[in-house]
Formats: C-alpha cells, structure tokens, sequence
C-alpha cells in the first residue's frame, strides 16, 4: 500500500478516516489559510471555491515535503452567497448562530489528493442545511454546554453531538457535513493504490 498523509490537524476529519480503518499519518499542512481566503474573497471567490483551492493548497504543501500521497480538505459556509468564517469567540459564535437560525444555508465541503506536488485527484459535496427557529433559552443552553467546541467548526455546531438539535432538515452527505466527503475519497484512494480494492 502507498504511504498516506492526512494533511491537516482537525480531530474531526481524522476521527472519520479512523474510523474508516484507513492507516495514515497525520502532518500539519503549513499554509496561510487566512491569507489564502482572504485574497480569493478579494478576487470575489465564491465559498464553494475557496474550499476547494484551500484543499487543494494543503495536499499539494504536505506532498511537496513528504513522499506519500496526500490528502487535503476544507469545508465553507455560505450563507446568502457570502461566506461565514469560524468564530473567534463565543460572542461571534453567537451572532453567527443567530443570523442562520430559521434559514437554510450551504455546507461546502472540498477534499484533494496531491502526490510530488500536484493534485492527482479532487471532489467536493454541498450539504444544504436547514437550521430550525431555536428559542432564546435553547440557543443560551446550547452554547454554556458546547462551550469552546464550537469555535473549531464553521457555524458554531457539531452534528455529530447535541448540533444535530439545531436542525430541521438536512440534505446532504453526512462525513461531508463533518468535514470530509469519504465515500468519494475512498474510492480515489483505492484507484491510486492507497486502498485494498
């Protein structure tokens, strides 16, 4: 099997690959995400391909340092065609819930395989999620319990604890919504020789 390389420190998606009985190494990508988001909003970018340059840039950053094949993902939030960021605190975290609550907004998810540099192969789904009118009082618990947590996702929930209450409906793929579109990249791993077939 090729080596394999998750390139990217969020628990969340190595949680999924585990889980999966994937076998990897996990390295920090190194790049500027926050640079490299905000000129391709300034070059009026949609949400959609920001993920999806961001995924590409960390597979590409970690195989150009190590000899395996690399994986890169990133996920967006847009709401009303802008894109909402991680908040940096819990106000923000607040706020953000707010504005979603009652709407429906989209969950962009992109992930990337880079091998010597260049990206070999990529995907991305889009979640429609559609956040229901949650009271005051819940909105208040939810964040006292969540706490710190939510600062880490985009949105301000983890569906896979008690955000999953924040919602009405949900149309798309599940992994995608928690960070990684797996079933996808599965298959491409298997494709290039990183997966038994």
């Amino acid at each position: 099997m090729r080596p394999l390389i998750l390139a990217s420190t969020s628990t969340a998606r190595a949680a999924i690959l585990e889980a999966a009985g994937v076998t990897f190494e996990t390295v920090a990508p190194e790049v500027d995400e926050a640079e490299i988001k905000a000129r391709l909003i300034g070059e009026g970018r949609a949400p959609l391909a920001v993920a999806k340059v961001l995924a590409a840039r960390k597979a590409v950053a970690v195989s150009e340092r190590r000899d395996a094949l690399a994986v890169g993902a990133d996920q967006t939030l847009e709401c009303d065609g802008s894109l909402i960021d991680k908040a940096a605190g819990l106000e923000e975290a607040r706020a953000t819930m707010v504005r979603l609550r009652g709407r429906e907004h989209l969950l962009h998810s992109a992930v990337a395989l880079a091998e010597a540099g260049q990206v070999v192969w990529s995907a991305h789904e889009t979640a429609r999620m559609f956040m229901r009118d949650f009271s005051e009082s819940f909105l208040a618990g939810y964040l006292a319990r969540e706490g710190a947590r939510l600062l880490t996702t985009v949105g301000g929930y983890r569906l896979e604890g008690e955000g999953a209450q924040l919602f009405d409906r949900i149309d798309g793929d599940y992994f995608a919504i928690l960070g990684l579109p797996l079933l996808p990249l599965l298959r491409a791993m298997r494709a290039t020789g990183a997966l038994a077939t």
